[in-house]
């Protein structure tokens, strides 16, 4: 597994050493970044980004982020032999100082004061696939007031899944690839 562009690009990372872990695809993590850089889902692109990494695993979306130019990222990760690999990836590209990881439970987002006193441009929202707590999250984050006017959260799910959203949030784009889609969504104003 390697960071695919910005700064640390082609430098490896460690991968899980269990197979709870299921970390995002280079291919797939390839397409959201072209996504985000080449596409009018957001005007900043990644430059100077503040960005929540939720069930993070060994951190390649949020590594990735910030070798393309985000600012801040904050990875959320509870599996203890992941958060081991995640700990060695950071400081494995001396990239500590921009990083901040909560090591809890995601479904505990409004104890963490970190999270809370920051405001995001973009989450990443990668569960488990059998996980069905998608809309909590969501739920949580909308609450906590946490995010930059036209932010964008994307999630990683199973194509098979089919989760009905709540209304407080609007689909912008939807891509699949292999038994996974990622969904593009934004709150509405």
């Amino acid at each position: 597994m390697r960071i695919i562009a910005g700064i640390f690009k082609g430098r490896k990372i460690l991968r899980p050493v269990d197979k709870s872990t299921r970390p995002l695809k280079d291919m797939v993590r390839e397409s959201i970044f072209n996504i985000l850089e080449h596409s009018k889902l957001t005007d900043n692109k990644l430059k100077n980004l503040n960005v929540l990494d939720l069930y993070s695993g060994i951190g390649s979306f949020g590594l990735e982020c910030l070798s393309r130019g985000a600012r801040k990222i904050f990875f959320v990760e509870k599996h203890n032999p992941t958060l081991e690999i995640l700990k060695k990836n950071i400081k494995t590209l001396n990239c500590e100082n921009k990083c901040e990881i909560i090591e809890n439970d995601v479904t505990k987002l409004k104890e963490f004061s970190k999270i809370s006193n920051h405001k995001f441009n973009l989450v990443f929202l990668d569960p488990p696939f059998k996980d069905m707590n998608v809309n909590l999250i969501i739920d949580l984050i909308y609450d906590m007031k946490i995010l930059y006017k036209k932010a964008i959260i994307i999630v990683h799910r199973n194509k098979d899944t089919e989760e009905k959203y709540n209304k407080k949030i609007k689909l912008i784009r939807l891509e699949n690839y292999g038994k996974s889609k990622i969904i593009f969504n934004q709150f509405v104003d």
